[in-house]
């Protein structure tokens, strides 16, 4: 068994947004206790090490991940789609917007905004999805925290969840609203 540094441990606490008050307030121990240890000032007791490496544990189960609050299966979209066949899919799905897929993987976005820039004189029901789309998305791990996503999400409409090269899911400002408090 390989005991975490002081350094772990003060990264893990720092990574997870926690102060030592609170987790010291957490793994029922002081907060002088936590700063000693992290300074490397005491060697703890097994058993305090183990209440702090718990209450570190639990608090990472409390952090949301992109697993938790994606949505999947994901309604998609060829490029070689119609603009007409985009609108018909998120009229039916009641999605404002929808990944463009190629061979399994995202390549893009289009949304209804980007349909409204679009010409009206270029025969819009016809135009190939590509023609209308944005090229600029985001991708992140199941693994990746509610924060990270909201980051993504102040540069783009979506963020798209890829597992083992393909994606596993879509998450949009809506679903990350309903998280933040």
């Amino acid at each position: 068994m390989e005991l975490p540094t002081p350094e772990d441990l003060r990264e893990r606490r720092t990574e997870l947004s926690l102060t030592q008050s609170e987790l010291a307030d957490r793994a029922g121990v002081s907060q002088p206790l936590i700063a000693r240890i992290e300074g490397d000032d005491v060697d703890p007791r097994l058993s305090t090490l183990r209440r702090i490496v718990g209450a570190l544990d639990a608090a990472e189960g409390d952090i949301l991940r992109a697993s938790d609050i994606m949505h999947a299966p994901v309604a998609t979209i060829a490029p070689d789609d119609s603009v007409r066949e985009a609108i018909d899919v998120m009229s039916e799905e009641g999605y404002s917007q929808l990944p463009v897929v190629h061979d399994g993987y995202p390549v893009g976005i289009i949304s209804n905004s980007d349909i409204r820039q679009v010409d009206e004189g270029e025969g819009l029901g016809q135009l190939p999805v590509a023609d209308a789309m944005r090229e600029s998305i985001t991708t992140v791990t199941r693994d990746a925290t509610l924060d990270e996503i909201d980051n993504h999400l102040d540069h783009h409409d979506a963020v798209i969840v890829i597992e083992r090269g393909e994606m596993a899911g879509i998450i949009t400002e809506a679903d990350v609203a309903v998280h933040l408090q």
